[in-house]
């Protein structure tokens, strides 16, 4: 019960003490203590009505103890006494805090990885551990990391607010970007930060329901997410096409797929709502025969008009070899320059596997298996390569 408290009420705790106290610090430390005096009493006294209530209360309290023992200049103890003051913290203040808080973190003065790491840590509540892990990096290094981006938001004085109106789209586009790839590092083998990022598209979609590039990236990660289970299957990866559509979470791909209708009823089509109608053709598709590739195909059009990168080009080289052929996919595939990633050269060497080129298909997913540590990435390309070469 504690657990699922502070995964859902960690970031509501953070981003109203952040507001009443303007330390990220003091809000942090004080959430975290007062977590683990509800660990104490809360076996014993059994849990209270409203356990947000009670974990903001408690931590605002702790705040002010800490504020006032530790403070050195009037300002700070003023700061305290203020606060004190100020009666019990109204709980149904929260979502506005939590929205200022995201946009803080993900504020464009700070690297992208320090974004999604002070992401995970204040609304995520994740340990520096777990993020280190996600990083594969130290958890010392992360821990400095840490260190470093709230230093900059507090010395660069960082306002803990929702932008403007008007500069709204450019910093929510990064606040999107943030949670995607918090999404994709769970896809990825982490499955708690796939549910991380789905849990914070939840929020944004709840602060925010009528933002339509909130409403696609919740869709296309609910989408995704409704494959799961099929996708992996004794531990091997299982491609799309062949998946057992039977194990997809309907429930997922219903309320992904409503989004996406939402999106089309609002019109003002972008990058996320896009790749979210292409995985809605797949998820309506009850077998892969019928995909309807063609549609497909002209989503990657207009994606490619939007949003155009490499791998967007990558992906629609795949949707034209349903549609036209491998051989014409392989032309566009070879044009484009991403020698880099893995899952170019998975792709090149498919379309060459199924023109009949085994030999220059088993030297490309050579070069994939080069490209990527991911164990179930890694047999599936094993497997692909010992086809061609038994």
């Amino acid at each position: 019960m504690i657990e699922e408290v502070f995964r859902a009420e960690h970031g509501r705790a953070v981003a109203v003490l952040v507001r009443a106290f303007g330390d990220i610090d003091v809000a942090e430390d004080a959430v975290q203590d007062a977590f683990a005096e509800a660990v104490r009493r809360w076996p014993v006294e059994g849990t209270p009505p409203s356990p947000a209530g009670w974990v903001i209360t408690t931590a605002r309290n702790k705040a002010i103890d800490r504020v006032r023992r530790e403070a050195a200049r009037a300002g700070k103890q003023a700061q305290a006494a203020m606060v004190d003051e100020g009666g019990p913290v109204e709980v149904g203040t929260v979502q506005d805090e939590r929205l200022r808080l995201i946009f803080t973190c993900c504020h464009p003065a700070l690297g992208l990885q320090a974004r999604v790491a002070l992401t995970l840590r204040l609304l995520g509540g994740l340990t520096t551990a777990e993020i280190a892990r996600a990083f594969l990096v130290p958890e010392k290094t992360m821990a400095q990391r840490l260190v470093r981006a709230k230093g900059k938001i507090r010395d660069a004085r960082i306002p803990y607010r929702v932008p403007e109106e008007g500069d709204l789209p450019g910093r929510l586009s990064g606040v999107l970007a943030v949670v995607y790839l918090v999404f994709n590092q769970g896809y990825g083998g982490r499955d708690e930060l796939a549910a991380e990022a789905i849990r914070l598209g939840r929020v944004l979609h709840e602060l925010m329901p009528d933002e339509p590039e909130v409403l696609g990236l919740l869709a296309l990660m609910l989408l995704i997410e409704s494959r799961k289970a099929a996708r992996m299957v004794d531990g091997e990866l299982v491609l799309l096409g062949e998946q057992d559509r039977g194990l997809w979470d309907r429930g997922l791909v219903r309320e992904g797929q409503a989004l996406v209708r939402r999106c089309l009823e609002i019109g003002r089509p972008g990058p996320y709502q896009i790749q979210a109608a292409v995985n809605a053709v797949h998820s309506a598709a009850a077998t892969a025969g019928d995909t309807r590739w063609g549609q497909i195909l002209r989503l990657y059009d207009q994606l490619m008009v939007v949003a155009p990168s490499p791998v967007v080009a990558l992906n629609r080289a795949v949707a034209v070899a349903e549609v036209e052929g491998p051989g014409a996919a392989l032309g566009l595939v070879d044009g484009l320059d991403l020698g880099r990633y893995h899952l170019f050269h998975a792709i090149r060497a498919d379309l060459l596997r199924r023109l009949g080129r085994d030999e220059e298909a088993a030297e490309a997913y050579g070069r994939a298996l080069e490209r990527t540590d991911n164990p179930a990435e890694m047999t599936f390309l094993e497997k692909r390569l010992l086809s061609l070469r038994p």
